[in-house]
């Protein structure tokens, strides 16, 4: 910062501020509202800032030079900002106009001949000033395009696991009201390996209106089940289930003489074997939402084998197909999600045999004992005790709110963001 200032008679002295920097900042909390169809207004009011850094003057052939202090009080400074999106999805961000003023300022100099120096401040003070003042929405401005320079490289595509890809652009502009902000997001999972469409599609949906919280989140039945097309896609809904990992005091084993109490023959055929079940999912597992209750449901395959004895052979024995109906009740408390699940429906069918055919119903009712008295009370203690909102960075979330609607949930919570730390961005 430099210009020249006017002594009178004496002529004028040419002055240089620079390697300036920020030395305190008393900022208080700034006032955020929506502008109706544009975007935000950001005001700054009754902040100070003291800055400090070097002097240098010219008189003629004199030159001098030193450190000075700067203070500026009761600075204020108003943003409208417009709020937008790009056409690859991306959030943006714009200045629109900007306003500053400076209620007061003092500037001591130090060293060399400050104390001539600082005789004639009022002279040139109201003249550092108002270069002050301009420079202070071109400063703002800057921050503004360089948020909407990493905005605009922000990657709309998430990789998850290694395995999943979330692809989340906005699929409009923003809806901007007195209020509120509304953005609508794609939210699809996708196979990182193989990416294609799920053959089910997404259905549109209104958030209810929630003013009691700062932000409201939905997330739709299609969002969850492209995930477990993403994942059935990839080919990981399947396992190998040998004996090794049935608990001992379960009534079925994996060998052919504990299952020759369901298929009689097996035990004739290949005595004293044991078996590897194959399981899979034949379909895209699928969430419904209705009002206050979720449901799950499953179809699976199970493929049969008996393994030789001293050989990791494997002969075919006969495939089963179930089906699951599960239903769930889910409810947010002390920022640990909570609920209850229950078997709704379960069956089992013989879908292929190579020993012949037999009855399912027999082995279907042990299984069904089994989910109801061991599989799902576990479950539902743990859900109990509650399951850990997982954590955002830099965002702690609080009077956290789930509601299950028709089609999709909604998860209403207020939330205080801290600052980023350097080379957070």
């Amino acid at each position: 910062m430099s210009g020249d200032v006017s002594l009178s008679i004496l002529g004028s002295v040419h002055y240089t501020l620079s390697r300036m920097g920020v030395a305190r900042l008393n900022m208080p909390l700034p006032s955020v509202v929506f502008s109706e169809g544009t975007g935000v207004q950001v005001d700054l009011t009754g902040f100070n800032m003291a800055v400090k850094g070097q002097w240098n003057t010219r008189y003629l052939f004199i030159q001098d030079g030193g450190t000075f202090r700067l203070g500026m009080f009761n600075v204020g400074v108003s943003l409208q900002l417009q709020v937008g999106s790009d056409e690859n999805g991306h959030l943006s961000v714009s200045s629109v106009q900007c306003r500053s003023s400076i209620g007061a300022m003092d500037i001591l100099f130090h060293g060399g001949a400050s104390w001539v120096l600082q005789k004639f401040v009022t002279q040139f003070k109201h003249h550092i000033q108002s270069q002050v003042q301009e420079k202070i929405c071109p400063t703002f401005e800057g921050g503004i395009q360089r948020l909407e320079s990493h905005l605009a490289a922000m990657n709309v595509s998430i990789p998850l696991y290694r395995v999943l890809l979330l692809d989340m652009p906005l699929t409009s502009s923003p809806a901007i009201q007195a209020s509120d902000l509304s953005l609508d997001f794609k939210g699809e999972f996708y196979s990182a390996q193989c990416p294609k469409e799920p053959p089910f599609v997404s259905e549109k949906f209104q958030l209810p209106p929630q003013e009691r919280f700062m932000l409201t989140l939905g997330v739709s039945e299609f969002c969850l089940n492209s995930a477990a097309f993403a994942y059935m896609s990839t080919g990981l809904l399947q396992i190998n289930i040998t004996d090794k990992m049935i608990p001992p005091h379960f009534p079925i084993h994996l060998n052919t003489s504990s299952f020759g109490q369901f298929v009689p023959q097996l035990p004739k055929l290949y005595p004293n074997m044991l078996m590897l079940f194959h399981v899979y999912a034949s379909s895209t597992p699928l969430v419904s939402f209705l009002p206050d209750n979720a449901t799950l449901l499953l179809s699976a395959s199970a493929k049969a084998y008996a393994i030789k004895p001293n050989s990791s052979a494997l002969i075919p024995l006969f495939r089963l197909d179930l089906s699951a109906n599960i239903g769930g009740k889910f409810f947010v408390e002390d920022m640990m999600l909570k609920g209850s699940l229950m078997l709704n429906n379960f069956t089992l069918t013989l879908g292929a045999s190579e020993v012949g055919t037999f009855s399912t119903l027999p082995l279907q009712k042990v299984l069904n004992v089994g989910i109801t008295t061991m599989a799902l009370p576990l479950l539902n203690a743990k859900l109990k005790h509650g399951l850990p909102i997982p954590a955002i960075k830099n965002v702690n979330l609080s009077n956290t709110v789930l509601k299950v609607n028709k089609g999709f949930v909604a998860i209403a919570t207020d939330a205080a963001v801290s600052a980023l730390e350097e080379g957070q961005l």
